[in-house]
């Protein structure tokens, strides 16, 4: 396994449409595991919610710490684990929901997104450390 790779070592894992799973501390201390869909924008990840009342942003709002993490399930089985702190903000709100879910589900489908969710919430993810990882070096390059 390679690591202590930077993030643009993992070539286009961070523009795949693959879930993300973000980590959040309920007030009982027990952890909230949720797939998510993101962004990377060069040193945060990027994650848009429902808005203020939606468990990973009452979490985070009570204690921002977090952890992230993107990973394929596929060879080479690039990841990439982001800890950081999370910042909870509606500016710029629009753009991002349109360009993150158009990723996932295309350009329609976020339009009614964005509409059925008017007081959304973007969690940026503000890394602290980064962790990234590949299996190259065993199996070959990354496809894609």
């Amino acid at each position: 396994m390679r690591t202590g790779l930077e993030p643009g070592d993992l070539g286009d894992l961070l523009e795949r449409p693959i879930l993300a799973v973000l980590a959040t501390r309920r007030r009982d201390e027990t952890t909230m595991l949720s797939p998510v869909w993101f962004e990377w924008d060069g040193g945060a990840v990027v994650i848009w919610t429902g808005g203020p009342e939606d468990g990973k942003a009452r979490h985070l709002a009570a204690d921002p710490r977090t952890t992230v993490v993107i990973a394929e399930s596929d060879l080479p089985y690039r990841g990439l684990e982001v800890t950081g702190r999370a910042e909870l903000t509606q500016v710029g709100y629009d753009a991002a929901i349109r360009r993150i879910s158009a990723r996932y589900v295309g350009a329609e489908a976020a339009e009614r997104l964005v509409r059925s969710f008017p007081d959304g919430l973007l969690i940026r993810v503000v890394a602290d450390r980064i962790r990234a990882w590949d299996f190259a070096d065993e199996y070959g390059p990354a496809a894609g």
